[in-house]
């Protein structure tokens, strides 16, 4: 049940539209001052609590210029709104801190900001990521890059591989949730009910965005299908590709995925070139 925060805007308006005819089940939008009105067929409350109150929405997304996208998350957490998903780009970095700061231990998930959403194939899409290509499967994603999302899903509908939800979770330096985060959200899918809905969490990144502590959490889950890696580089970067390969995987030894890096870059499908999906698992 999606609330939508700057629905009356240009873009919340146009992506509010979108989700609907995916089949996203929005059910209020929120511009303060025009409660009362509807847009897009959705009626407009003045604040996220009353439209809470009046229609049990349990998603925020939020489209509000980016000096003020800091307190629409606020706002949308003050309500107890379970998920919020933030697309503003912009957003000041010390706003961001404010907000993590805020949600620390709350249980409330905040996605963004500068990020193309979640969507789940087949079933509802909350940002502005295009449905079209996308097609419903078992393989979660999980991206820093809103483009890199949709070039690796591209390559694994290419391979008959359909995806269950897929991620984008912002590539500024402070985000509502990280990568880390992202991959103990699918996991907890894996072991809590039985039906292995994600299977295979497949991380989409740009270079030298990870640290340490993703390919720790890789090796702990032992369910890393691929890495998608994507950039321009030069040769010191492209040297260095490799390595940061070599973080993730199975619980193999990393060297090993360091070389299959390696061979990627040799064969022509590394950085500089095109994006590369590489596979882990054999």
């Amino acid at each position: 049940r999606l609330l939508v925060q700057g629905i009356t805007g240009k873009e919340g308006s146009f992506q509010t539209q979108k989700c609907i005819e995916y089949g996203t089940n929005v059910v209020a939008g929120v511009t303060p001052g025009r409660g009362g009105e509807t847009a897009e067929g959705v009626p407009v409350f003045d604040t996220v609590a009353e439209a809470v109150a009046k229609t049990s929405a349990n998603c925020a997304l939020i489209f509000v210029p980016a000096p003020f996208a800091a307190d629409a998350v606020l706002e949308a957490v003050y309500a107890e709104m379970p998920e919020v998903i933030c697309i503003t780009e912009g957003v000041p970095t010390m706003d961001m801190v404010r907000v993590r700061r805020f949600i620390q231990g709350s249980g409330i998930t905040v996605i963004g900001p500068n990020c193309p959403g979640v969507i789940t194939p087949g079933e509802a899409r909350v940002g502005i990521m295009p449905g079209y290509v996308f097609q419903k499967g078992n393989v979660g994603v999980i991206s820093r890059s809103g483009t890199l999302v949709y070039e690796g899903v591209a390559q694994l509908s290419a391979r008959g591989i359909g995806q269950s939800t897929c991620v984008g979770i912002g590539g500024d330096p402070v985000v509502g949730t990280t990568q880390v985060e992202a991959l103990r959200m699918f996991a907890r899918v894996l072991v809590g009910a039985g039906d292995p809905g994600n299977e295979f969490p497949v991380l989409g990144r740009e270079l030298f965005l990870l640290g340490d502590g993703v390919g720790v959490e890789f090796e702990q889950l032992g369910q890393t299908l691929g890495l998608f890696t994507g950039a321009q580089a030069g040769d010191d970067e492209l040297d260095a590709e490799p390595v940061q390969a070599g973080l993730f995987g199975d619980g193999f030894h990393a060297a090993e995925h360091a070389q299959r890096g390696a061979r990627a870059v040799e064969h022509g499908h590394g950085l500089g070139r095109e994006p590369v999906l590489e596979f882990l698992h054999d």
